[in-house]
């Protein structure tokens, strides 16, 4: 919400939106036709398939045989079936001679993969319709190997280690420029994914995007430390120990620059010490010196693998414009050690180059493992809303606002989507509620619900419905006078009911917050013109032009700044991600 500085910055953005009853049929026309064309686009042709007759009846069916790589069947083995855009997972066994089915399925794409006593199959994915033949798919079980991780963190359990044999569908064959971006609906729908994109990029594991309060005696004490360990050093310049501790000491209290000087030492005293070394590469990172960083995260790379110096490494290519680099490190790290931080890492190198059904797939492995983490509920909604499935993007994200309910991001990004959805989500509303109740004099909450609301009452026009939205924004302007984006809503509200002096006052003060808000100079030119007032309303007109015009080029330099990757599905040639 520009403008709204109790809410900090990744509440910017909901301005961009416009009544729904102006664009809900055309978005939802272009929303429906590109699903169509990327569900089209993503169907792997390794599936295999034979034809055994025709399907009857109302559901689909989809059937196999598993074996060993050597042919032989294998009875008693776990097949699991998954529909794509769910959580949920279909059990069943194969007989003795290694046959299973699964009957009747409504139609879509399900991910299908086996498993026995420590052999796992490669996932497949097969698309299940009822107008179609029966699908006979083989699936090959191989021994797992064990996953090791020198990354000092608990290594995962066996399910979790079995979990990356499941290998993905699709590899990252390049990159390509950003104007083969596809848009899901409309320019304001892809704005917003972008957008979406970049507040996921954002969130950390625990959910909590604010850094803790300092607490008294904070300072004083970190000057006594830093004085004991300068005064430790002076009285040996030469020592590992002494230099390594001070950068330490000044990399943990986020001093960066004042740490390599001492960490630099220590290397230099004894070069075979991984932890100084791979502190003094992060510490280069922090200051932005990424080559120098890269430098050292190779040397280290000389005689040992961790999935930490891959993801460092992943970091450090995406930051030097080499995001296919990145993206193969991010892998390897996930390989290594398939933690929550890694795969957070690798789906959101996707994410950020528009692979967004990659994404999604490599963030629902991720809530399949770490189910308690909200951030990877929130990013799998990120991507299935990039891939203009507005649904199943909402069930996420209410399902990462259950984990912690106090906190905000899920809300803000629900609201978000439901803006660009062409009618009101599952759960939203009632999550948005929920919000509210816990923290009733919140102008976020306030204007969050207010909005679902409205979006929920113009299926039916409702002037119940259409006070409490004014109820909630008033309430959100009297709680934070800056909230910028309740005053151009109460602004629209007015302006419905023909009360066009009363909407310029709102345009105005929003304006006011916010001389760039766009949208609110062409709703007070369009108010102003009703009350023939038109050299206002010309005027309003003109800055509205000039301002969009210059979001306009800002985006665009944005997107020159993100390549898209080039995707290859097995069995298919290399094909820039249709979104």
């Amino acid at each position: 919400m520009r403008g709204a500085r109790k809410f900090g910055p990744r509440v910017n953005g909901f301005h961009k939106s416009r009544p729904y009853s102006e664009t809900m049929s055309s978005r939802f026309l272009r929303g429906v036709s590109s699903i169509i064309v990327a569900l089209i686009s993503v169907l792997p042709a390794a599936v295999v398939a034979q034809q055994t007759g025709p399907q009857h009846g109302d559901g689909a069916t989809i059937q196999g045989n598993v074996h060993d790589s050597a042919g032989k069947s294998i009875g008693d083995a776990s097949v699991w079936l998954e529909q794509e855009g769910t959580l949920k997972h279909m059990e069943t066994k194969t007989n003795a001679a290694g046959r299973f089915a699964f009957t009747p399925l409504p139609p879509g794409r399900y991910l299908l993969s086996a498993e026995k006593s420590g052999q796992k199959g490669h996932s497949t994915v097969v698309l299940g319709s009822p107008q179609e033949v029966q699908k006979i798919v083989d699936l090959i079980l191989e021994a797992s190997v064990p996953i090791r991780s020198d990354s000092g963190a608990p290594s995962p359990s066996p399910t979790q280690a079995m979990e990356f044999s499941d290998k993905p569908n699709f590899t990252i064959a390049g990159v390509t420029d950003w104007t083969a971006v596809g848009g899901h609906g409309s320019d304001s729908a892809l704005r917003t994914s972008e957008d979406l994109t970049r507040e996921t990029l954002t969130l950390k594991p625990d959910g909590l995007n604010r850094a803790g309060p300092s607490l008294p005696g904070d300072a004083g004490k970190e000057e006594e430390s830093e004085s004991k360990l300068r005064t430790a050093l002076a009285g040996a310049p030469t020592s590992f120990d002494g230099n390594h501790q001070l950068g330490e000491f000044y990399f943990h209290a986020g001093r960066y620059r004042e740490s390599i000087p001492p960490l630099q030492a220590a290397y230099q005293i004894d070069p075979t010490m991984d932890d100084n070394t791979y502190d003094l590469a992060r510490a280069h990172k922090e200051v932005g010196d990424y080559s120098r960083a890269l430098e050292y995260v190779r040397k280290l790379q000389t005689h040992k693998d961790s999935a930490d110096l891959h993801r460092l490494a992943g970091e450090l290519d995406e930051k030097m414009d080499d995001p296919l680099a990145a993206v193969q490190e991010y892998e390897l790290a996930v390989r290594l050690d398939p933690s929550e931080q890694n795969y957070f890492a690798w789906g959101s190198e996707l994410l950020l180059h528009r692979a967004v059904w990659q994404a999604a797939e490599v963030f629902r492995k991720g809530a399949k493992l770490y189910p308690k983490s909200p951030r990877m509920l929130a990013a799998l909604g990120t991507s299935l809303f990039g891939a203009a499935l507005y649904d199943e993007a909402a069930l996420r994200l209410c399902d990462a606002s259950d984990l912690n309910p106090a906190e905000p991001e899920p809300y803000i990004f629900m609201g978000k989507i439901e803006r660009e959805a062409p009618n009101p989500l599952p759960c939203v509303e009632q999550k948005l509620a929920r919000f509210l109740q816990k923290q009733p004099d919140s102008p976020l909450a306030n204007y969050l619900y207010a909005m679902a609301v409205w979006k929920r009452q113009e299926q039916r026009t409702d002037p119940l419905a259409l006070q409490q939205v004014e109820m909630l924004l008033t309430k959100a302007v009297k709680v934070d006078p800056n909230c910028v984006d309740a005053y151009l809503q109460l602004g629209i509200l007015y302006s419905s009911q023909h009360n066009y002096e009363k909407s310029i006052g709102f345009y105005t003060k929003a304006i006011e917050m916010d001389p760039q808000l766009g949208e609110a100079h062409y709703r007070l030119g369009v108010a102003y013109d009703r009350t023939g007032e038109p050299k206002k309303a010309a005027r309003e007109f003109v800055l509205h032009d000039e301002i969009e015009k210059q979001k306009a080029a800002e985006v665009e330099r944005q997107r020159r700044e993100i390549k898209q990757f080039l995707v290859v599905l097995q069995g298919q040639p290399a094909h820039s991600t249709v979104q």
